[in-house]
């Protein structure tokens, strides 16, 4: 049953239409804000929330479909979103303010190769997000240990990934396996989308060079005066298309162009607002009539979380109201290893307006 689960769920993630988005923002009183969105296209996903108690007893599952890989305790609690099985966070934050999210990577990253001998120290690409927020504080912890698990993809034909591990400090770090060697950089800019890799995605940005904020002035050519249509001229020629390199380029500009705002819950709010911008409509995924599900959204749920504050926010296709969840409300040692999908009904929340007559 287990092999029959991932090989579903394999499907679902190695569709071409895996366009994943990652911000970062900065409050004035210290606030980071962690967010993105998940975006998968082929199929909907059993989108969950997951709640994992300190002490909490995991182990990895393996390509074989068995569940005798790398085993270990969770030193810190966390929540987290994820899809199909509670193993497979997504997107989470401990209760450290340590945060990591999977972003797919094709065709750029590449494992070390399964070897059934050393299985007592493989870990499952889909089970990192739980290992890190399971067992670190800060990515300094998390390089000098990544080279003791064999992280491995679990299904041949699903996507490989790489992650975005984010502090409460502000400092952001990419993790790619290219070769099989874990690589960390220092991301700066704090953005994130999918291939090609971090440094490609960071020479790309030189190619707009010229873009600015605010409308562009001005300027004589010939007798004629030209003059901006409208505001935001200053960003003609950002791409605005939803692949990997143009998402990267508008996330990049948008996130660090913008007002900084005071704290937290403002911040958090800014992030959805951003975010809005690479959702990604369920028509350009796939030619005409050649859809194979119907969704609202090929950006099945979005999420922004308050590393300071240790609160996590999300919205999904189904319903744009946010949802938060409060960790300063959780007792991690007491809590019970839970789970729950994201949406209770898959209906807008709508608030009639009363009109006084």
């Amino acid at each position: 049953m287990k092999k029959i689960l991932f090989a579903l769920f394999a499907t679902t993630i190695s569709a071409p239409a895996i366009s994943c988005t990652g911000i970062t923002l900065h409050a004035t009183d210290g606030t980071t804000v962690s967010a993105r969105t998940i975006d998968w296209a082929k199929a909907e996903t059993n989108n969950i929330y997951i709640v994992v108690p300190r002490g909490q007893e995991m182990q990895s599952l393996l390509p074989d479909g068995s569940q005798n890989g790398v085993k270990f305790t969770t030193k810190y609690g966390y929540v987290a979103l994820g899809a199909e099985r509670p193993e497979f966070a997504i997107d989470g934050t401990n209760e450290t303010g340590l945060n990591i999210g999977l972003f797919y990577f094709p065709d750029y990253g590449e494992y070390q190769k399964y070897d059934e001998a050393m299985r007592d120290i493989t870990l499952s690409d889909m089970q990192v997000v739980s290992w890190i927020l399971g067992t670190f504080s800060n990515i300094d912890e998390i390089k000098a240990n990544i080279t003791n698990v064999r992280i491995v993809g679990v299904e041949p034909g699903a996507s490989t990934t790489h992650w975005r591990i984010t502090e409460a400090s502000g400092r952001v770090a990419v993790l790619e396996i290219v070769n099989g060697v874990p690589t960390f950089h220092e991301d700066e800019i704090g953005t994130i989308a999918n291939s090609p890799g971090f440094d490609w995605h960071h020479t790309n940005l030189n190619n707009y060079v010229n873009l600015k904020s605010g409308t562009a002035d001005p300027m004589q050519l010939g007798p004629d005066t030209l003059k901006s249509f409208s505001g935001g001229t200053g960003l003609l020629g950002l791409p605005g298309d939803f692949s990997s390199p143009s998402r990267f380029v508008r996330a990049a500009f948008f996130s660090n162009m913008t007002v900084q705002q005071p704290d937290g819950p403002n911040t958090v709010n800014q992030a959805f607002h951003i975010l809005n911008n690479f959702d990604v409509p369920f028509g350009t995924a796939f030619a005409k009539g050649k859809e194979p599900v119907k969704m609202p959204s090929a950006t099945q749920w979005t999420i922004a979380s308050d590393l300071k504050n240790k609160t996590v926010y999300y919205h999904t296709m189904y319903n744009r109201a946010l949802r938060k969840i409060d960790m300063n409300n959780i007792n991690f040692e007491t809590v019970p290893f839970q789970w729950s999908p994201l949406d209770d009904t898959k209906n807008e929340t709508i608030i009639p307006v009363q009109i006084n007559s």
